[in-house]
């Protein structure tokens, strides 16, 4: 259907690296794709040590607002008499659980603040390094693929890497702080039975996580090639607008476009 078609492709492909890219991409874990983003979000060293920064003071603030409480409610046993009932209690208690509380939702906020810009740039990066990339692959590939599907592919890659930063900045690790300051505060202040429970449920709620996500994967994956196909059939299509006219072919175009839509 495309008119490029016609032409002879030269005898040079895109070769062994782009025929390969396919099964190395497949087998490469989760912790080498975050390999291969620090580079990129080194380059914001200083942002990137600013964010965490300001993570640890947010998750030591939230964790220290119910151990605050309990010391402002234990205060409120002090005798009427006593000076410290008019000046601890709501003096200095309630303005440090409120500024605990400030603290929380200040250094949350500040560390998105700081760490936009190496998100952005990052992707912005890695999206210029995938565009000058097909630049420089052979007429043969760009005959052979779909433009519809490569920039789907395009489009998803980069809201995949935010995706991912966002969600190790911002959930991962966060949590993991949060925990383990739990952790130790319940070895501290109860027995460390406690903790271990508390740990060994963890293990089993992350174990079973990434089971199901593991599973769920080749789903998603499918269902990514089902969108890629999709889309292709309709850009390719509506780039291809007078050979479509040309034929009379609106309707079996349109057949095809249904026909992913359904498998999607």
């Amino acid at each position: 259907m495309r008119r490029a078609e016609t032409l002879s492709p030269p005898p040079a492909a895109a070769g062994p690296a782009a025929s390969a890219a396919g099964p190395a991409a497949a087998a490469r874990s989760d912790w080498a794709t975050l390999a291969r983003l620090l580079p990129y979000l080194w380059v914001y060293k200083f942002r990137v040590i600013a964010a965490l920064a300001c993570l640890i003071v947010a998750k030591v603030a939230n964790v220290g607002v119910p151990l605050l409480l309990k010391q402002l409610v234990d205060a409120l046993s002090i005798p009427l008499g006593d000076p410290r009932a008019a000046l601890v209690v709501p003096a200095g208690l309630l303005l440090a659980y409120g500024a605990l509380r400030l603290s929380t939702s200040l250094f949350t906020e500040l560390r998105e603040l700081v760490f936009a810009k190496a998100t952005e740039g990052a992707s912005r990066s890695i999206s210029l390094q995938v565009f000058q990339h097909l630049h420089a692959l052979s007429l043969r590939f760009h005959l052979e693929r779909q433009t519809g599907g490569m920039t789907r592919d395009i489009e998803r890659g980069t809201r995949g890497v935010q995706s991912l930063i966002s969600y190790s900045l911002y959930s991962i690790l966060p949590t993991l702080v949060e925990v383990s300051l739990v952790l130790g505060l319940l070895a501290v202040k109860f027995d460390a039975m406690f903790a271990w429970i508390t740990l060994a449920a963890l293990v089993v709620y992350i174990s079973f996580t990434v089971l199901v996500t593991e599973w769920r994967t080749t789903f998603r994956k499918t269902m990514n090639e089902l969108d890629s196909s999709s889309h292709s059939k309709a850009i390719d299509s509506l780039l291809n607008y007078e050979t479509v006219k040309y034929f009379n072919n609106e309707a079996f175009e349109a057949k095809r476009y249904d026909e992913s839509l359904d498998r999607l």
